[in-house]
Protein backbone atom coordinates (compact mmCIF):
# COMPACT_ATOMS: atom_id res chain seq x y z
CA UNK A 1 0.00 0.00 0.00
CA UNK A 2 3.20 2.58 0.73
CA UNK A 3 4.46 2.51 -2.65
CA UNK A 4 7.03 4.76 -1.80
CA UNK A 5 8.05 3.19 1.36
CA UNK A 6 8.32 6.15 3.78
CA UNK A 7 6.33 4.74 6.14
CA UNK A 8 3.19 7.60 5.10
CA UNK A 9 0.26 6.49 3.11
CA UNK A 10 -0.19 9.59 1.18
CA UNK A 11 -3.12 11.06 -1.49
CA UNK A 12 -1.93 8.64 -4.29
CA UNK A 13 -1.60 5.51 -2.38
CA UNK A 14 -4.98 6.20 -0.99
CA UNK A 15 -6.57 6.37 -4.55
CA UNK A 16 -4.76 3.35 -5.31
CA UNK A 17 -6.15 1.43 -2.31
CA UNK A 18 -9.52 2.71 -3.22
CA UNK A 19 -9.47 2.26 -6.75
CA UNK A 20 -8.47 -1.75 -6.37
CA UNK A 21 -11.65 -1.99 -3.82
CA UNK A 22 -13.49 -0.19 -7.14
CA UNK A 23 -14.79 2.81 -5.07
CA UNK A 24 -12.65 5.62 -5.56
CA UNK A 25 -14.23 9.13 -5.68
CA UNK A 26 -12.34 11.90 -5.36
CA UNK A 27 -14.93 13.50 -3.08
CA UNK A 28 -14.50 10.82 -0.31
CA UNK A 29 -10.95 10.35 -0.49
CA UNK A 30 -10.54 14.25 -0.02
CA UNK A 31 -12.83 14.18 2.78
CA UNK A 32 -10.66 11.16 4.58
CA UNK A 33 -7.98 12.91 4.01
CA UNK A 34 -9.44 15.86 5.77
CA UNK A 35 -10.31 13.62 8.58
CA UNK A 36 -6.55 12.72 9.33
CA UNK A 37 -4.70 14.40 12.27
CA UNK A 38 -1.97 14.47 10.63
CA UNK A 39 0.26 12.18 8.23
CA UNK A 40 -1.38 8.83 7.48
CA UNK A 41 0.05 5.82 9.27
CA UNK A 42 -1.01 2.46 9.19
CA UNK A 43 -2.26 2.97 12.62
CA UNK A 44 -4.13 5.58 11.72
CA UNK A 45 -5.20 4.24 8.04
CA UNK A 46 -7.16 1.12 9.87
CA UNK A 47 -9.04 3.71 12.08
CA UNK A 48 -9.58 6.11 8.95
CA UNK A 49 -10.52 2.94 6.10
CA UNK A 50 -12.16 1.33 8.95
CA UNK A 51 -14.58 3.54 9.71
CA UNK A 52 -15.21 3.79 5.59
CA UNK A 53 -16.14 -0.09 5.52
CA UNK A 54 -18.15 0.29 8.60
CA UNK A 55 -21.44 -1.84 7.35
CA UNK A 56 -20.08 -4.24 5.24
CA UNK A 57 -19.37 -7.70 5.43
CA UNK A 58 -15.20 -6.99 5.71
CA UNK A 59 -15.22 -7.75 9.13
CA UNK A 60 -16.31 -11.64 8.16
CA UNK A 61 -13.99 -11.68 5.33
CA UNK A 62 -11.41 -10.91 7.39
CA UNK A 63 -11.97 -13.67 10.13
CA UNK A 64 -12.27 -16.01 7.61
CA UNK A 65 -9.43 -15.34 6.18
CA UNK A 66 -7.36 -15.83 9.09
CA UNK A 67 -9.41 -18.96 9.28
CA UNK A 68 -8.59 -20.09 6.54
CA UNK A 69 -4.50 -18.57 6.88
CA UNK A 70 -3.92 -20.63 9.57
CA UNK A 71 -6.95 -23.24 10.71
CA UNK A 72 -5.66 -22.73 14.22
CA UNK A 73 -7.89 -21.50 16.84
CA UNK A 74 -5.15 -19.58 18.36
CA UNK A 75 -2.87 -17.40 15.86
CA UNK A 76 0.98 -17.09 17.57
CA UNK A 77 1.78 -13.68 16.36
CA UNK A 78 5.45 -14.63 15.79
CA UNK A 79 3.93 -17.04 13.07
CA UNK A 80 1.34 -14.19 11.58
CA UNK A 81 4.39 -11.86 11.60
CA UNK A 82 6.86 -14.15 9.37
CA UNK A 83 3.62 -14.67 7.04
CA UNK A 84 2.79 -11.46 6.77
CA UNK A 85 6.77 -10.25 6.26
CA UNK A 86 6.68 -13.45 3.34
CA UNK A 87 3.72 -13.78 1.56
CA UNK A 88 2.13 -11.93 -1.51
CA UNK A 89 1.89 -8.14 -1.07
CA UNK A 90 4.87 -8.16 1.91
CA UNK A 91 4.60 -6.08 4.71
CA UNK A 92 7.76 -4.54 6.40
CA UNK A 93 8.74 -5.54 9.87
CA UNK A 94 7.70 -1.75 10.97
CA UNK A 95 3.92 -2.15 9.42
CA UNK A 96 2.97 -5.73 11.21
CA UNK A 97 4.24 -3.83 14.35
CA UNK A 98 1.77 -0.92 13.79
CA UNK A 99 -1.19 -3.31 13.47
CA UNK A 100 -0.11 -5.24 16.29
CA UNK A 101 -0.54 -2.01 18.51
CA UNK A 102 -4.51 -2.53 17.74
CA UNK A 103 -4.49 -6.29 18.78
CA UNK A 104 -4.37 -8.48 21.71
CA UNK A 105 -2.12 -10.43 22.89
CA UNK A 106 -2.45 -13.09 25.55
CA UNK A 107 0.18 -14.50 27.73
CA UNK A 108 1.10 -17.07 25.38
CA UNK A 109 1.69 -15.10 22.20
CA UNK A 110 -1.24 -15.50 20.44
CA UNK A 111 -3.58 -13.23 18.75
CA UNK A 112 -6.57 -12.25 19.04
CA UNK A 113 -7.66 -12.20 15.57
CA UNK A 114 -12.15 -11.87 16.22
CA UNK A 115 -10.64 -8.55 18.00
CA UNK A 116 -8.26 -7.55 15.41
CA UNK A 117 -10.54 -7.84 12.22
CA UNK A 118 -13.15 -5.49 14.57
CA UNK A 119 -10.41 -2.95 14.56
CA UNK A 120 -9.95 -2.98 11.47
CA UNK A 121 -13.47 -2.51 10.34
CA UNK A 122 -15.19 -0.74 12.80
CA UNK A 123 -11.88 1.35 14.02
CA UNK A 124 -10.62 1.54 17.68
CA UNK A 125 -12.56 0.27 20.53
CA UNK A 126 -14.08 3.50 21.91
CA UNK A 127 -13.27 3.52 26.02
Amino acid sequence: MDQNRDGFIDKEDLKDTYASLGRYQRDELDAMLKEASGPINFTMFLNLFGEKLNGTDAEETILNAFKILTGLLHLPVLSIKRLLMSQADKMTADEVDQMFQFATIDAAGNLDYKALSYVITHGEEKE
